[in-house]
């Protein structure tokens, strides 16, 4: 793929590393060995799981536990590690293991793939990210396995532990445990896997450049670049905020029966998993219409740069939150954490917000246009499936085959990036010479 570098760009290699991706994974999944029942569950499933999984999202044609055999479960989890760390992090981490030196380009193709600022540093980083998912997603897994295996038993146990821990770091959302109630509902209340997946969530979605300026300043606030700033303070800002919000909005649905307590954890962990990890542990067709609105927000915004999430980023929201604010006070240059934020990272933030929301709405009214479900459910859906979550309201295996693909479609360039996606298709080698005058246009 690096062979090609003259006739590629950085984008354009990785969106096809991804389609690439998505088509091994469909053939794996097609092969009966890969089915529960030992016969082939269609192309049609095997590409819209291949696509989740790979764009990790969590969406579902067919219970995960269920339909797949330990093999395709396998094969799931692959796909949601690769396409959480990014292929171009796998490649690299291999190159470091061979010893092998990576060129120019493809230190710029990784920059790009990580959002990444500067490509000196970037085989360091590299190995933090790698060593850092290691630790974590390890951790997660020994925890996770201490609640499975009393449960499941031994193996049953340590295979669960290691499956969710995976996916719940890589912000998939896939599970197969089989709850009744879908996801981790059979686990509501429970301290210790609440706590784990939450952890888990936050961590992947916090962002590889974070965790560097947090591994070499340490819990010193003061001290991170303003980056790392924006996307802690935005972090828990959606996290408590949301988990309050939910808290109220929650108190005569789902949460009606429950304790004090339970419903804490309930609405922390909605605010957490609906920030793009998809898993859940009340039903969501059964939350208030507040909530879904709130978690169609959430799922909007998703996690931070270069993490395992999706979503149009924290750091947009900060970014169009600053410029707004700035207008309203008549300050000439918005500024946060004592610096400027430049004019291109405006229009950039406005452009990834535009172009997002026009994809989740139009495939929205497509849909509602051609099925007959409640409005507010299919929002979810589409929201759901731009900003890779992978939460539902439960109608994604009653949509038509039309309306599966483009939902996949949505998947796909959620992960890849909206903008990165126009990129690569329409990105032109020579600028356009001509220079069209200002025009005079009333806004506002």
């Amino acid at each position: 793929m690096f062979k090609h570098k003259h006739r590629l760009t950085h984008i354009q290699i990785i969106s096809l590393g991804y389609l690439v991706m998505i088509a091994v994974g469909t053939g794996l999944l097609m092969l009966p060995a890969a089915s529960a029942s030992g016969i082939s569950e269609g192309f049609e499933t095997a590409l819209f799981t291949s696509t989740s999984a790979s764009c990790v999202t969590g969406l579902i044609l067919k219970n995960t536990g269920e339909c797949w055999s330990v093999f395709g479960q396998a094969v799931i989890l692959a796909l949601i590690q690769i396409g959480g760390l990014g292929f171009i992090t796998i490649a690299t981490g291999l190159f470091i293991m061979l010893n092998r030196r990576m060129g120019l380009h493809q230190r710029e193709t990784m920059v790009e793939s990580i959002n990444f600022t500067k490509v000196d540093g970037i085989m360091r980083l590299s190995g933090r990210i790698i060593r850092g998912t290691l630790i974590f997603e390890g951790a997660g897994a020994v925890l996770l396995a201490l609640r499975f295996i009393p449960e499941f038993g031994a193996v049953k146990g340590i295979w669960y532990g290691v499956f969710h821990s995976v996916s719940a770091f890589c912000n998939a959302g896939f599970d197969i445990l089989g709850s009744p109630g879908g996801s981790l509902t059979y686990f509501n209340g429970d301290i210790l896997v609440n706590a784990v997946v939450i952890c888990l969530i936050v961590i992947g979605g916090l962002g590889f450049v974070v965790w560097s300026d947090i591994g070499s300043s340490g819990f010193r606030f003061r001290r991170y670049g303003t980056h790392t700033k924006i996307v802690l303070t935005v972090t828990a800002l959606l996290l408590f905020g949301g988990a309050a919000l939910f808290f109220i909005f929650e108190k005569n649905f789902t949460g009606s029966g429950g304790s004090t307590g339970t419903r804490i954890l309930e609405a922390l962990f909605a605010s957490a998993t609906a920030r793009t990890a998809g898993f859940n542990t009340v039903e969501i067709s059964s939350m208030s219409g507040g909530s879904k609105l709130l978690s169609i927000a959430l799922m909007f915004v998703g996690g931070s740069p270069g993490s395992t999430a999706g979503g149009i980023k924290t750091t947009t929201v900060a970014v169009l939150a600053v410029f707004a604010l700035s207008r309203m006070r008549g300050v000439r240059r918005p500024h946060v954490f004592g610096r400027c934020i430049p004019e291109e990272a405006v229009k950039k933030s406005a452009s990834v917000f535009l172009i997002n929301l026009a994809f989740a709405v139009t495939a929205a009214l497509i849909i509602c246009g051609t099925q007959p479900f409640e409005v507010t459910d299919v929002l979810f859906e589409t929201f759901s499936a731009v900003g890779t979550v992978g939460m539902t309201t439960g109608i994604t295996p009653e949509l038509s085959h039309f309306a599966r693909y483009l939902i996949a479609f949505l998947m796909f360039i959620g992960r890849v990036g909206s903008v990165s996606f126009s990129m690569a298709i329409l990105e032109k080698r020579k600028k356009d010479p001509v220079t069209y005058p200002e025009a005079e246009i009333t806004v506002g």
